[in-house]
């Protein structure tokens, strides 16, 4: 595996987010998007998704070191990719280690946190001021340990109550001695979109009201179901834009 030069394999993405700029509003911001390391590993020894996941438990349990090889090349083209994202336009970097839940906390420690703190690392050695968000699915058993990479933003999913979130990431962050609580993204369940609008409002602002005013970015806790109402999608969108937390304007 050799270091992949984003600007000769994906210039299309480049494009992409220098265009965006163009066309959004300056109170519009532009993400940009990696995949974590272990997560594409899966990918690749897998050779598809999958719900158990043992052929890459298999490597990491009987062959670590090569493993730790697949992973840590990843890590450095995936960190390079991210800098090109923002050198094009991306004005925050969320990671996805998707099928790092999959793993037990000790293994997360070995095989996945070391890779998201290469990537996060490179981005803040070279863009300190760009936010970065984390996100893995069912990650409920590894919140203090995801706050613990030095992201800026845990993201949530909807497995996890929204209040025990904001105070397990402030731990996690305060035992690996960083600064301030941190930031939390999320968390409604996709399914709730398939309600009715007051229940898509009633769960939408007990979240809102969990997380607090300031470092919550309202979200889903996963990615939006292909099924959804769009009428539903927009009402969510607008019950989020209008709420306010007592004492705001």
């Amino acid at each position: 595996m050799h270091l992949i030069d984003p600007s000769k394999s994906a210039p299309f993405v480049a494009e992409a987010l220098r265009t965006l700029r163009q066309e959004v509003t300056p109170e519009t911001a532009v993400l940009g998007f990696v995949g974590c390391p272990y997560t594409l590993a899966t990918y690749l020894v897998e050779g598809k998704t999958s719900k158990e996941y043992l052929e890459i438990k298999k490597m990491a349990f009987t062959e670590p070191k090569l493993l730790h090889s697949i992973l840590k090349n990843l890590a450095d083209s995936l960190a390079e990719y991210a800098l090109f994202q923002i050198e094009n336009g991306a004005q925050l970097i969320q990671i996805f280690d998707s099928w790092a839940g999959h793993l037990s906390p000790r293994d997360y420690d070995e095989f996945a946190a070391p890779y998201q703190k290469m990537i996060l690392e490179k981005i803040k050695e070279k863009y300190p001021n760009v936010p970065t968000v984390t996100y893995i699915k069912h990650s409920g058993a590894l919140i203090e340990r995801m706050a613990a990479t030095g992201v800026d933003v845990v993201s949530l999913d909807w497995t996890v109550d929204m209040a025990e979130g904001r105070e397990r990431i402030a731990a996690g962050r305060e035992k690996a001695g960083l600064s301030g609580p941190g930031g939390v993204q999320g968390n409604l369940d996709p399914g709730v979109l398939f309600g009715d609008f007051a229940t898509i409002k009633e769960r939408a602002e007990e979240i809102m009201k969990k997380a607090g005013p300031t470092g919550h970015v309202m979200n889903l806790g996963h990615g939006i179901e292909a099924a959804t109402p769009e009428e539903n999608a927009a009402y969510f969108i607008e019950t989020v834009r209008n709420f306010r937390h007592e004492g705001q304007a």
